[in-house]
C-alpha cells in the first residue's frame, strides 16, 4: 500500500444528539486505490460520505489528516480535492450537463477535457443537452459520474453508484473504478458485492457506525463478505 492519503481516528457524527450515527470510527486511506464499503441499511455508509464531503457539520473527530498534514473537511484546499456523487442528487436542475460539466472545471480551475469516451461508454450520448431535472434517475446519475471521472480528483467518493445505471453503463463503471489508480483513490459505497469484489484493493465493513472488518487482497471473496454481513445482522 502507497503512503497515507487520508486518516481519520475516532470519528462520531450525528443528526441529532440523542443518536450517534457514526461512533469510533477509524480508518486509513492509501493513495491511488479502491476501497469498498460495504454495510447493512443504516450503517452510516450515506452519513460517513456527507461528512468526507462537508455536508454534515455535526461530527468530532480525535484527528483528521490528509497527505499527512491536519485538515478540516470544509477547508478550500481539501474541498479541491474531493468529488463526491451521491445516489440520489437533485441539485443544479437547471442546468444541462455540458453547462454543469463547464461550472464544475472552472469551480475546480481545472480545463474542460474531451469527455467523449466517458459519454460514449456511460451511453449518455442523448442526453448532454437534456436540463438535469428532465432526465431519469439513472441518467442523472450518469451525468454526476461521467464529470467524476474528467475531474479526475485525488480523492473520488461515490455514494451507491451502480443504483439507476443499465447492465452496460454498469460494466464500464467497474472498469472506471477499477481503473482509477492511476488517478488517485476512490472510497465507494455499494450494496453489491459484485462491485465490491470486481473492482476494490480493500473492503471496510461498516456496523452500527464503526468499522468492523477489513478485507483486502486475497480475502475479497464474496462468500467471505456476505457471511460477514449476514452475522452483522444477526447481532
Amino acid at each position: 500500500m502507497s503512503t497515507s492519503l487520508l486518516t481519520i481516528k475516532n470519528l462520531r457524527a450525528w443528526y441529532c444528539s440523542e443518536k450517534m450515527v457514526l461512533r469510533e470510527l477509524s480508518l486509513e486511506l492509501a493513495g491511488h486505490e479502491a476501497v469498498g464499503l460495504i454495510g447493512l441499511n443504516g450503517a452510516g455508509k450515506t452519513t460517513f460520505l456527507k461528512v468526507l464531503s462537508g455536508l454534515l457539520p455535526a461530527f468530532r473527530s480525535d484527528g483528521i489528516l490528509f497527505c499527512g498534514r491536519p485538515v478540516r473537511f470544509r477547508d478550500r484546499d481539501f474541498k479541491f480535492c474531493r468529488y463526491t456523487v451521491f445516489a440520489e442528487d437533485n441539485s443544479f436542475r437547471y442546468f444541462t450537463f455540458h453547462e454543469y460539466l463547464s461550472y464544475v472545471f472552472s469551480a475546480y480551475k481545472k480545463k474542460l477535457p474531451d469527455v467523449s469516451e466517458l459519454i460514449q461508454g456511460f451511453r449518455f450520448e442523448d442526453y448532454t443537452d437534456v436540463l438535469l431535472k428532465d432526465l431519469s434517475t439513472g441518467s442523472r446519475k450518469k451525468a454526476f459520474l461521467i464529470t467524476a471521472f474528467a475531474l479526475k480528483p485525488d480523492l473520488l467518493l461515490l455514494d451507491e453508484p451502480v443504483n439507476g445505471l443499465d447492465f452496460e453503463s454498469t460494466e464500464y463503471l467497474y472498469k472506471q473504478i477499477a481503473g482509477y489508480r492511476e488517478y488517485g483513490t476512490v472510497l465507494f459505497s455499494s450494496h453489491i458485492l459484485e462491485s465490491i469484489t470486481l473492482t476494490s484493493d480493500r473492503v471496510f465493513v461498516l456496523e452500527d457506525g464503526q468499522i468492523r472488518q477489513t478485507f483486502e487482497n486475497g480475502q475479497m471473496n464474496a462468500a467471505v463478505i456476505r457471511e460477514a454481513l449476514c452475522c452483522e445482522n444477526d447481532i
